[in-house]
């Protein structure tokens, strides 16, 4: 009984396969690694998508970038540092796109990643995003913030897949942010234990 139990069940698996190749649906991302567990190797999936990720540097003022308590990490205010290593600035709605001061959003995303890798030694440990404020310094009438944080939102969601890299979300405008970044963001994560 048990035999034929399982293979029905293998039936079944490969059947589906099957109707899901036809349909055009992809199978779950190379980044998945233990069935069922939803854990992912989010470091080999920084690779494949072409991300690398900057030294970390040490903070603006007195704060940690990221704080661990329990199963939650806690990422401070991430600003939009380039490439090179510099701060974008401007103001959305002024001198700055919609599309740039995305962008600058994606910056942040680069930057957190960096620093919850410094802290906890590997992305791997990420087991969920759970909430994400994103802060656009704007005019008064700028009003695509959530375009903007769209652009930390769109990396994140694309490294982790749609379950665990979208959490729920504030994206606001600020008159001004710390050293005039277009962007800043703030996260929190739930972890797994080591891997």
């Amino acid at each position: 009984m048990n035999s034929l139990y399982t293979l029905s069940l293998g039936l079944l698996f490969v059947m589906g396969m099957i109707v899901a190749t036809m349909s055009g649906i992809e199978p779950a991302s190379s980044a998945a690694t233990a069935s069922g567990s939803g854990v992912r190797d989010l470091d080999a999936r920084l690779v494949e998508l072409g991300i690398t990720l900057p030294k970390v540097s040490k903070p603006l003022a007195v704060y940690r970038r990221i704080v661990v308590v329990g199963d939650m990490a806690y990422a401070s205010g991430h600003i939009c540092i380039s490439e090179e290593g510099e701060i974008l600035t401007g103001k959305a709605g002024a001198d700055v796109t919609t599309e740039q001061a995305q962008a600058a959003a994606r910056r942040c995303a680069v930057g957190m990643l960096a620093s919850l890798k410094d802290e906890l030694g590997s992305l791997n440990r990420i087991e969920r995003l759970v909430k994400t404020t994103g802060m656009v310094n704007c005019t008064p009438d700028f009003t695509d913030q959530s375009l903007v944080v769209n652009g930390f939102s769109n990396l994140l969601r694309d490294l982790m897949g749609e379950d665990a890299g979208v959490g729920a979300r504030a994206a606001v405008g600020m008159s001004s942010l710390p050293r005039g970044a277009i962007v800043e963001v703030e996260a929190i994560f739930k972890l797994v234990d080591e891997p």
